[in-house]
């Protein structure tokens, strides 16, 4: 008995993670117009970053095929440098909340926001080139 209860606790630790994971494979399906659960909203968070990061990404790729390349690796000197930026103040922001269920949802929220906010930042670099 005292195996099988830290085994559970384990178990039940890991099933937000594995839902995150299976939602990005596409094997979980529900609207996250109305989510009910907290695992439906760590889930729904995350596909919101995951949207926010292809944005990220067409943002960047667009700037960086207009650069010329001494500018393209200053580009992605500071992309690679606000990248561990996001990750490390999302980490923080959230460390109050580590071990609980909600965490994986202000993770993921947090990441989304820094993510959007950047994304905002290089289509204005974009712009600037056109002016």
């Amino acid at each position: 008995m005292k195996k099988i209860i830290p085994a559970l606790l384990l178990a039940l630790a890991l099933l937000p993670a594995a839902d995150a994971a299976a939602a990005r494979q596409g094997k979980v399906r529900f609207d996250c117009e109305d989510p009910k659960t907290q695992s439906e909203l760590n889930v729904c968070a995350d596909r919101k970053f995951s949207a926010a990061d292809a944005e990220l990404n067409r943002a960047y790729s667009q700037l960086a095929s207009r650069l010329e390349e001494r500018w393209r690796a200053g580009l992605k000197a500071a992309e690679v440098a606000w990248l561990k930026y996001r990750d490390a103040n999302c980490e923080y922001e959230t460390a109050l909340y580590e071990g609980g269920s909600m965490r994986p949802m202000l993770f993921s929220l947090c990441m989304e926001r820094m993510t959007r906010a950047r994304t905002a930042e290089l289509r204005e670099q974009l712009k600037d080139l056109d002016n």
